[in-house]
């Protein structure tokens, strides 16, 4: 236990906590001048940031714990290396693609949080079914985070930290770059920030900024993982087997700054890397907060309810969701397992689902949702993961047995599963509309519209009196 390390960092965390409490009392005078409602304040900041504190909290949400780390172990890691860190690639193509295309609609209807749009075209019910997803990934996005609170370009000590991608490799790389580029644009995180902001214009300034800051702020992790690929462990206090070797190599970031580093070096670095959890931990947990409050317990539960007690949700929703991801984090010894995983249930889950409600919202319905969302669940499931002890049961082309028995893929699968649950939700939709223009089916819009009439019929003879 480094004791001067962890007072330092003790010291850090309260004056931090000192500024929110203040900051907190100074928002409360700045929220009676917005006309938006307190759990909206709450949630999107009154859509009134500024450019500056738009781009860095933007910014800062993407480049977390789980990013600086998972860059640094992917790096070290001679079974991978440089080539297979795509995470600064992939933020900045998240962020350009959101910028581009998935700001104008959000905006455009003063949405709150993702799930709004799937409440106005589903209904209650199936949108609650679809967040399950979106708060496991935030759940383990908040675990991967808090896990983080612990140069040669050929072979010295391991293998070279540039690393290599074969050819029967090239599927599994690029799942992994559009896992995390378009698996971001799922995330509730990022529709708050750019639902926080002034303006369209404001908003996608920042996603363009952020997009060139997220891999400039990754260069920090690749230098860390070069060096501590290029390092004879057996020379400093770490011990005789390397980080890898104890398998540790997920956490070599914290390692090397306590063992490589001064001490001053090392207590700025580790203050640097507890400021990069804070400011993702904040976004995943409200965002995970301000859906269960807004779209679970205001819009199904107590549809009545007061404003006062849609916050009181939100922060009770806030201490719960930190704990489950606290205890996830501290059963897991994998923080790049955890980011992964938190991408992979929303890519292949959710993607075709905020795709065809966004953009295609006149093609399908609720009956080609459900199809999609089940499917895709299902072959997500039989595929396996080996990262959660899930074996592979349906086996896929040109699959390769590892030593240890576990079945590796070798062609892209998550992106096939999001084609081809994206098919199903158009395919059942459109067969299920036409079903329903010749009255074997009611749609949810058929619902919506006759329950539209039937309060029409019901108040029409006290319109009359009147």
């Amino acid at each position: 236990m480094n004791w001067q390390g962890l007072l330092s960092i003790g010291v850090f965390y309260i004056i931090v906590l000192g500024i929110g409490i203040w900051a907190s009392r100074k928002s409360k005078i700045e929220e009676r001048k917005c006309n938006v409602r307190h759990s909206e304040v709450t949630i999107v900041g009154g859509r009134n940031l500024n450019i500056c504190v738009s781009i860095f909290t933007m910014t800062a949400t993407w480049v977390g714990g789980g990013y600086i780390l998972g860059t640094a172990g992917l790096v070290y890691d001679p079974t991978k290396g440089l080539l297979w860190a795509v995470g600064p690639l992939a933020f900045s193509l998240n962020m350009l693609i959101g910028g581009t295309f998935f700001i104008t609609p959000m905006r455009s209807k003063n949405y709150v949080t993702l799930m709004d749009p799937f409440q106005e075209k589903y209904g209650n019910t199936i949108a609650a079914v679809l967040f399950i997803p979106a708060l496991l990934a935030d759940l383990f996005w908040v675990a991967s985070v808090l896990g983080a609170l612990e140069s040669a370009v050929k072979r010295v000590y391991q293998e070279p930290w540039i690393g290599q991608i074969k050819l029967e490799d090239a599927g599994c790389w690029l799942d992994d770059l559009m896992l995390l580029a378009i698996g971001g644009i799922c995330y509730q995180a990022f529709y708050q920030r750019v639902l926080s902001a002034a303006s369209d214009a404001q908003a996608k300034l920042t996603c363009f900024v952020g997009a060139v800051l997220c891999p400039i702020l990754g260069i920090p992790s690749v230098l860390v993982g070069a060096v501590a690929a290029s390092t004879d462990w057996n020379q400093t206090s770490f011990g005789e087997r390397s980080p890898y070797e104890q398998g540790m190599a997920g956490f070599i970031l914290p390692i090397a700054l306590k063992h490589l580093c001064p001490f001053f070096v090392s207590v700025v670095g580790m203050g640097a890397l507890a400021a990069a959890v804070m400011s993702s931990v904040d976004s995943a947990l409200l965002s995970a907060a301000s859906q269960i409050a807004r779209n679970v317990y205001k819009n199904i539960i107590f549809k009545k309810a007061s404003e006062r007690s849609i916050v009181v949700v939100i922060r009770v929703s806030i201490v719960l969701c930190g704990l489950l991801g606290t205890l996830l984090a501290i059963t897991s010894t994998s923080v790049v397992l955890l980011w992964i995983v938190s991408a992979d249930v929303l890519y292949s889950v959710m993607t075709p689902q905020v795709f065809c409600t966004l953009f295609l919202s006149r093609w399908v319905n609720h009956y080609g949702a459900c199809s999609g969302f089940v499917l895709g669940l299902l072959l997500r499931g039989l595929v396996g993961e080996p990262l959660l002890g899930l074996p592979s049961v349906l086996p896929l082309p040109w699959d390769k047995t590892l030593e240890d028995g576990q079945i590796q893929h070798v062609v892209p699968f998550r992106a096939a599963i999001v084609i081809i649950t994206f098919a199903t939700n158009l395919l059942v939709s459109q067969i299920s509309m036409r079903k329903s223009a010749k009255g074997f089916l009611r749609t949810t819009e058929a619902r919506i519209e006759l329950k539209d009439i039937k309060c029409a019929e019901q108040f029409e003879p006290e319109l009359e009196e009147d």
